[in-house]
């Protein structure tokens, strides 16, 4: 009898293939999506994202001359944020949402960015190498933050990403057209945020020299430069506007970065998963630097030193005195590369290697995002838990808040809350708050000591105390028999919390 010939399994009808990295990327960007926006109300808005609500509550032409002497960024995201918050209301969920669906389209953009880098080899490879690219966007833990955070941060990510991948797609493409949208995406990035200029600025001189139609490439970058140069007047203005930089030293901001790229700020096992996602990324670039197609290799290569470009500009800056070096700054040299090392993972010739660092690095991602949201000493300061505590009173109260800045923020949850001005007011009580914070970004949150022990005011009882792991609340009820006590500001900050100087507020009846 002949011997039987064993079949090969059919390939895939084309077009079953072809739907199946779309089918995949669908369901990166659903995940994506449940990680931003279900969680979008589980923590407390803070001092920063306060500042915002402050703006954007206001008039349209109050909001914008606000901007000047209030805040440090240039005004397209607050001019977004004041219509969309006309729309969804300025609850957390509304503050919210636009960064959060900023970062969401993030995901595909990284996705085409690395597809095209890795054009070079077979589709499938290619297709492979942007479906990792979107996995490692999509469960970031510093992108998931702060496309929970009513900044602007996630929303420069995307433009800056976007404006990579048409910075691509121009190359590509001879037409004028191609040229125009770079230059309207650049322009747009540089009026979300300024360090944009440092992303764009390496992405300028490659379509310098690499486009075919150099006349075309010197328009566009013009305008681009045109942009920034009438953004110069506003960025002089800002520039004597208090900066905190969280107090620490350039050295330990710069030896932060790579941690919180990969990690983000907080999470559990900071250690140990910090040593692995290190590894895990060490193992993605021998990847990428030996088993990965030289065609392929160079774009991602290109991919990532330009985000290195846009981290030592701003290096270089500090050096020379104009430190705002930070990781939240940094946000938009991310995409490029995660973009890489999901090229890394998903383009090389060890297809099984990549997959399992792609999945290792994304399992820790993912577990350190839910961790986040899961217990409150990983996330941002608890002003919402305080404003609960304090509960509603009978008669008017002085708040003394450490630090002052948090008083903002406490007025968003507590909308009567009003500095006191300096003849005081008549109060039942006198509460002195503190929150549970860090002033590195990635040291766990410790409440502060109390620097005094008395209240130093006359007609009030003794401390009632209550501290949990988020904040601290030491409250001084008028003594028995007396049902308001006259108070002024200055003898009440003597008794704060922690060295930073409070403010006192005064908080009416409810």
């Amino acid at each position: 009898m002949p011997t039987p010939v064993r079949e090969s399994a059919a390939p895939p009808p084309p077009e079953r293939a072809a739907a199946t990295p779309w089918l995949t990327l669908g369901a990166i960007v659903a995940l994506a999506a449940a990680l931003r926006f279900a969680t979008l109300r589980t923590q407390s808005i803070w001092f920063d994202e306060a500042a915002t609500w402050d703006l954007v509550r206001r008039p349209f032409g109050t909001m914008l001359s606000r901007i000047p002497d209030g805040e440090s960024n240039p005004p397209l995201f607050y001019a977004l944020e004041w219509a969309w918050t006309r729309v969804f209301g300025d609850g957390e969920a509304g503050l919210r949402s636009l960064p959060a669906l900023a970062g969401l389209l993030t995901v595909p953009v990284a996705y085409a960015i690395a597809r095209c880098a890795a054009a070079g080899a077979r589709e499938a490879v290619a297709a492979r190498a942007g479906l990792a690219a979107a996995a490692l966007v999509a469960v970031n833990p510093l992108l998931v933050w702060f496309s929970q955070e009513a900044r602007s941060y996630a929303l420069a990510t995307l433009l800056s990403a976007l404006a990579l991948l048409l910075l691509q797609r121009t190359l590509a493409d001879r037409r004028g057209r191609a040229l125009a949208a770079w230059a309207l995406v650049a322009a747009l990035a540089l009026a979300t945020h300024y360090f944009t200029a440092f992303v764009l600025a390496p992405q300028a001189l490659w379509l310098l020299w690499r486009h075919p139609r150099r006349r075309g490439a010197a328009i566009a970058v013009g305008a681009v430069a045109l942009a920034g140069l009438a953004l110069l007047p506003l960025l002089i203005a800002q520039s004597g506007n208090p900066y905190d930089i969280a107090g620490t030293s350039l050295a330990l901001r710069l030896a932060q970065l790579p941690k919180q790229f990969l990690l983000g700020y907080r999470g559990p096992f900071a250690l140990p998963f910090g040593l692995l996602g290190a590894a895990l990324a060490a193992g993605g670039g021998w990847l990428l630097l030996r088993r990965t197609l030289r065609p392929v290799r160079e774009q991602a290569l290109l991919l990532a030193v330009i985000g290195g470009v846009a981290v030592a500009l701003p290096l270089l800056a500090a050096l020379i005195g104009a430190d705002y070096l930070n990781t939240r700054n940094l946000l938009p040299a991310l995409i490029p590369l995660l973009a890489a090392l999901g090229i890394a993972y998903g383009a090389s010739a060890q297809p099984r290697a990549g997959l399992a660092l792609l999945a290792a690095l994304c399992a820790v991602s993912l577990g350190i995002v839910i961790a986040v949201a899961a217990d409150a000493q990983y996330q941002r300061q608890d002003w919402k838990g305080l404003a609960r505590a304090l509960g509603a009173s009978d008669s008017a109260r002085a708040l003394v808040v450490s630090p002052a800045n948090g008083e903002l923020a406490l007025r968003y949850y507590r909308r009567g809350l009003r500095t006191m001005g300096p003849a005081g007011a008549r109060v039942g009580e006198v509460d002195v708050v503190a929150v549970a914070g860090s002033r590195d970004p990635g040291e766990a949150p410790e409440l502060p000591a109390l620097t005094a022990t008395a209240l130093g005011v006359a007609g009030f009882g003794p401390a009632l105390q209550t501290r949990t792991g988020t904040y601290a609340l030491l409250r001084f009820p008028a003594a028995a028999g007396a049902t308001a006590v006259a108070v002024t500001p200055d003898p009440l900050g003597a008794l704060r919390f922690g060295e930073r100087p409070p403010s006192v507020a005064l908080l009416p009846a409810r």
